[in-house]
């Protein structure tokens, strides 16, 4: 089969339950096209981030599959998921998770020490490692070059917020999930970065999946799933 007719992430009979409680996740099916925006909408405490662990191979499920771009995640051991998940996909977390002691620079070359195919994937660009961060920096709007060698801390939300896509983003990385980035930001600004988002995801063919419970940020995607309607836990 041609890899382009695979889908990005294939998930099936999936289950999920948290030591001693209940089940959170009880999915017979999702699929996500390559190339695919998807908006997966959901209440607080609905498992929107659990399943993205799953999706990411941090978590395995109880029971069912998850396939990303092919590959089976149960099928691989922890470390090899490790390794799967540094070189196929990049993350965008709520709280963006930049380590305060590297600088921005440092923060979004990140991905690229532990990811040979990413670096290789840079190098077929004929930009070196540090030009293609400071290109998407400046892709997200900051392309002040003073902002390189500052902490996270000297940045505002905003800025975080772009140096996180930033280092998900570098070295093209076929999937992207983003877990409510912009719940703190204001109308303008979610507005703003959205589009900056999608427009990168776009030019570097990346399949997106993000999550919110914001629903009118929906229509700016190619396809919504709301989690309650395939998730027979939350709809029963």
């Amino acid at each position: 089969m041609n890899d382009s007719a695979i889908p990005a992430i294939r998930v099936e009979n999936l289950r999920f339950a948290w030591p001693g409680q209940s089940p959170v996740l009880d999915i017979a099916a999702l699929q996500v096209h390559r190339g695919e925006r998807l908006f997966l909408q959901g209440a607080s405490g609905s498992g929107k981030s659990t399943l993205l662990g799953l999706m990411g191979g941090v978590l395995e499920a109880d029971a069912g599959r998850i396939d990303i771009l092919g590959q089976p995640l149960q099928q691989l051991g922890r470390a090899q998921r490790d390794r799967f998940r540094a070189s196929h996909i990049g993350f965008v977390f709520q709280m963006f998770n930049l380590l305060p002691y590297l600088s921005v620079l440092d923060n979004v070359l990140l991905p690229l020490r532990f990811s040979p195919q990413r670096c290789a994937q840079v190098a077929s660009t004929g930009m070196t490692e540090t030009a293609q961060a400071q290109h998407l920096l400046a892709a997200l709007g900051l392309a002040d070059a003073s902002l390189l060698s500052r902490t996270p801390a000297q940045l505002s939300q905003g800025q975080q917020q772009r140096v996180a896509v930033a280092r998900a983003l570098i070295g093209c990385p076929p999937v992207l999930i983003a877990d409510e980035p912009t719940s703190a930001l204001d109308t303008d600004a979610r507005s703003a970065f959205l589009q900056l988002l999608l427009h990168e995801c776009s030019a570097a063919g990346t399949t997106l999946v993000f999550v919110s419970h914001d629903r009118s940020l929906a229509p700016l995607f190619d396809r919504v799933v709301s989690l309650a309607e395939i998730n027979r836990v939350v709809s029963s």
